[in-house]
């Protein structure tokens, strides 16, 4: 059964142009993405779609059966209790309890025989309806909901009006779940839910027995819950069949077959060009009639001929660390805290090691944020030590924290902080990794939406030359285009990497170990968040996959030296690629160097002569820290694993 069918929908604002032909139908199973950068037109989508705004051209069919159920981005300020403010998604059921109280009342009053028999009926006719609809169940699956998307018991009473936005997202999305709708409308359902709680909503959703599109840039999220999946780019909506990695596969394939149509179209109207002035040349008079029609066969090419949309640029820049002196880059020993009474963790201890990816993964509230607090000496503990290896320069990236001037530009932003280190130019390239590019760069930070202060904020962080980045929650506020930058940079980073996030996709790509945190203190896991997974369910089944970080003094050394040539090894993979790209850099340079144009020009030679002595010392800092890593890892395998 279809749903919703739409067809040609258009809607701008004044004159920005958000989207145009826009057509889809949403059957009764699907489970949609949808995806795009942000400010691209995607709630207002659902806002179509529920009638809240109207298009300005198309046609929009909804099904009489569909029951549409939408999350909306504010939240009423009211002074209910969570629990109650959830069961308000149940007036019906509640209005009938009522009803059959009033009924039981009625019948211990003695009404007549006709009377009673009135009662009767009416009190089956009431309950029967009642629990086909859910009565004997909707209080507890209201708290089940509640729990699951990781609310406590104390705060299933506690008034809706003292709690923070998050929680009142979260409240709302209970309701959503909780409703009777068969078309579930959810716009970033996983913001301010932890890993614990987006799992069991992937359960839920998995299980649903309806349709739902859900805007999301947790690709992970994505790549669980949906079937299909569409996506707002360029004013156009491209759907695809397949969860999002399916989608940007489906994509970068048609890319690459219409950048083939179109090169052997341009090959086409060269050869037939060449035919053409051949047979100028030849000067017959036939000719000039054949070459004419040649010449209308051109132009019909040319018309059909439009040059495909490229793959998204993928632009990478070097961001350099300064170089750490000691292996030891993170030392917490005996580590104690509490916030009025209430302790959030106890005697942890843990060592972080040069050039390490490090993800602490944990529920909200659990002290992961508090930790990278106490590193950075912005709160202190109760007992314990928390200290950085010599000379460790820490870079610390808060979440909800913005220390930007509004009144600069983006480029002013970050040059006015590393002129006196970083050439315009490289301040430009570092910019377009991370998606500034062309214009942008001239906007005023005041314009900027959150997502892209996050950006300028994390550029100047990877710019600090720090050689440990804290970072707390760093994916957040940003779409998939800007994680994707996000992770390149931080992938080619030389330096060791402290992250708190939720973002699954995230850790997978980039950890070399994830820290678990919760009320029994820090469980390391070696890799990913999918072999995370894979050791926890092994936990679960009697196996270890896990290994507290307090017994790490007893490691078995095989253990710990193996760790460390495991990273070692990483590091030089990291380097490797990091040499070859700078060598194809240097091999294009040396060859434009060559060219007649550049060799005529004195200006433009000495320029680019500067920017190959540059890249060739790049080059030759790469093999040092190349040689270094080589001989750390043969140290590892045949001496001493402590390197420092």
């Amino acid at each position: 059964m279809t749903l919703i069918s739409v067809s040609n929908l258009k809607k701008s604002y004044i004159t920005r142009l958000l989207f145009e032909g826009v057509k889809f139908e949403i059957n009764e199973k699907d489970r949609i993405g949808l995806i795009g950068v942000n400010g691209c037109g995607k709630t207002t989508l659902f806002r179509i779609l529920t009638g809240s705004e109207q298009a300005d051209e198309g046609e929009l069919y909804i099904n009489r059966e569909a029951r549409i159920g939408m999350m909306e981005q504010a939240v009423d300020d009211l002074d209910l209790p969570l629990f109650d403010y959830t069961l308000l998604e149940f007036r019906a059921l509640i209005g009938m309890e009522e009803e059959l109280e009033q009924i039981n009342r009625k019948l211990t009053e003695n009404p007549g025989e006709a009377r009673l028999d009135a009662l009767i009926r009416r009190q089956h006719s009431v309950r029967e309806r009642y629990e086909d609809g859910g009565g004997l169940t909707f209080r507890s699956r209201t708290r089940s909901t509640l729990l699951g998307l990781g609310f406590s018991e104390e705060q299933l009473n506690q008034e809706l009006n003292t709690m923070s936005g998050g929680q009142r997202s979260k409240a709302q999305l209970a309701r959503v779940l909780l409703s009777a709708a068969n078309l579930l409308l959810l716009d970033e359902p996983t913001n301010h839910l932890d890993i614990r709680a987006t799992e069991w909503l992937e359960e839920f959703l998995t299980g649903f027995s309806g349709a739902f599109i859900v805007i999301s840039h947790d690709r992970y999220f994505l790549d669980k819950v949906t079937n299909r999946t569409f996506e707002l780019r360029n004013q156009k909506l491209d759907v695809s069949e397949g969860n999002y990695t399916r989608h940007t596969e489906l994509k970068s394939t048609e890319r690459e077959l219409a950048l083939r149509r179109y090169k052997n179209a341009k090959k086409e109207i060269e050869r037939i060009y060449g035919i053409v002035e051949q047979q100028r040349r030849w000067g017959q008079e036939h000719n000039f009639v054949t070459a004419e029609a040649k010449l209308k066969q051109i132009e019909r090419l040319k018309k059909d001929l439009v040059e495909p949309e490229r793959d998204p640029a993928r632009i990478r820049f070097s961001f350099t660390a300064k170089e750490a002196v000691c292996s030891e880059v993170v030392r917490i020993e005996g580590l104690t805290k509490s916030f009025d009474k209430t302790l959030l963790f106890k005697d942890l201890n843990l060592l972080i090691h040069r050039n390490e990816k490090v993800f602490l993964l944990g529920p909200n509230g659990c002290g992961k944020t508090t930790l990278l607090k106490i590193l950075v000496g912005q709160q202190t503990c109760d007992s314990g030590t928390a200290v950085l290896g010599s000379k460790i320069k820490a870079g610390y990236y808060e979440q909800h924290i913005s220390a930007l001037n509004p009144d600069n530009t983006v480029l002013n932003e970050v040059w006015d902080e590393y002129y006196a280190n970083i050439c315009r130019k490289d301040i430009c390239n570092a910019l377009a990794a991370f998606l500034f590019r062309g214009d942008d760069i001239n906007k005023k930070i005041s314009c900027l939406s959150g997502g892209e202060q996050a950006r300028i904020r994390l550029l100047k962080l990877m710019l600090s030359r720090s050689n440990l980045l804290l970072l707390d929650e760093p994916t957040n506020h940003l779409d998939i285009n800007s994680r994707e930058a996000l992770e390149s940079a931080l992938e080619d980073y030389g330096g060791t990497i402290l992250a708190v996030t939720h973002d699954r996709y995230l850790v997978n790509r980039l950890a070399d170990r994830i820290l678990y945190m919760d009320e029994t203190g820090l469980t390391e896991y070696i890799g990913g968040y999918d072999d995370f997974l894979q050791a926890a369910a092994q936990q679960k089944t009697g196996g270890t996959g896990g290994q507290e970080v307090k017994k790490q003094s007893a490691y078995d050394l095989r253990k710990e030296r193996r760790s460390a040539v495991n990273r070692t090894e990483g590091e030089i993979e990291r380097i490797e690629k990091r040499l070859k790209q700078a060598e194809s850099e240097l091999f294009d340079l040396e060859s434009k160097a060559a060219s007649r144009e550049i060799a005529s020009d004195y200006v433009k030679a000495m320029e680019i002569a500067k920017t190959i002595e540059e890249k060739k010392l790049h080059i030759e800092k790469l093999y040092i820290e190349w040689d270094k890593a080589m001989a750390m890892l043969d140290n590892l395998k045949n001496g001493d694993p402590a390197g420092c």
